[in-house]
């Protein structure tokens, strides 16, 4: 259903099934997948490419330009995957020719008065708690919750199971299966609660502590960390996939936190 009281331009390209509701603002370079509701007073701008079965509450802005001085009017899109829900009032800005496109995976959950600025790239299963806001080109991984009133710096990457306090201003980036919080934002442990939700295993989830057990509390630097769980831990996809996301980070990790000291 669409209301007659919607604003859609006749270029736009809407499943049949879409349902579009009062005072909604569709542009021209639009595409929209079966299944997928509109709300009231939402607007969508060119370069939107909405997936099956999304659903975007009222006053969000879909696809708006991005807001960054290198900007100069190149063709981009935004990228919302199905399944996902938009809730009131979130702004996701599209790519710029850094990128060229900004993306939100599939069954993710971004709630009210959120930004997700230019070029960031979210996952599947994502959860942004309301008022979180991500700088341009931010990554976040699978299953990643970043919770509500959190600031997540440019060009930070926030690793899969992880769950970010809320309040806190990320500016490093974050290991996969973490727990961050404090202030400054530090390493607390990993997301164990999280995991069990997932169906990871006690075994699993205490060799992912040891893991950072080393990384955290041994005294050692970052890279002889990394070198000591490689030779004396046994390969897992988990250790693995720890190893090579700190081995490749550009800005670095989150501090450690252990006893009320860095480590």
């Amino acid at each position: 259903m669409i209301s007659k009281q919607a604003n859609i331009h006749p270029g736009a390209k809407l499943a049949k099934d879409v349902k579009v509701e009062a005072f909604a603002t569709i542009y021209e370079d639009v595409e929209i997948g079966e299944g997928s509701w509109i709300g009231p007073n939402t607007v969508i701008m060119n370069g939107a490419r909405i997936g099956k079965n999304v659903q975007v509450f009222p006053g969000a802005v879909i696809s708006g330009d991005p807001q960054d001085m290198k900007y100069e009017g190149e063709i981009t899109t935004a990228e919302i995957g199905d399944n996902t829900i938009i809730r009131e009032y979130v702004t996701i800005n599209k790519g710029t020719k850094a990128k060229q496109r900004t993306v939100v995976g599939k069954n993710c959950l971004i709630m009210s008065y959120v930004h997700i600025a230019h070029d960031c790239e979210l996952q599947d299963r994502v959860i942004l708690g309301s008022y979180a806001g991500l700088a341009g080109e931010v990554e976040v991984d699978n299953w990643a919750i970043v919770s509500p009133g959190c600031l997540v710096h440019q060009f930070v990457r926030i690793g899969a199971h992880v769950m970010i306090q809320g309040g806190s201003r990320t500016g490093k980036d974050v290991p996969p299966y973490a727990m961050a919080g404090r202030e400054p934002v530090s390493f607390t442990g990993i997301n164990s609660i999280g995991l069990r939700r997932r169906g990871f295993t006690n075994e699993t989830i205490y060799a992912i502590q040891e893991v950072y057990r080393i990384i955290y509390q041994r005294g050692l630097n970052i890279s002889d960390a990394l070198d000591f769980v490689e030779a004396n831990l046994p390969a897992t996809k988990e250790r693995d996939e720890i190893l090579l996301f700190i081995r490749d980070s550009k800005r670095g990790i989150i501090r450690g936190y252990f006893d009320g000291k860095e480590t």
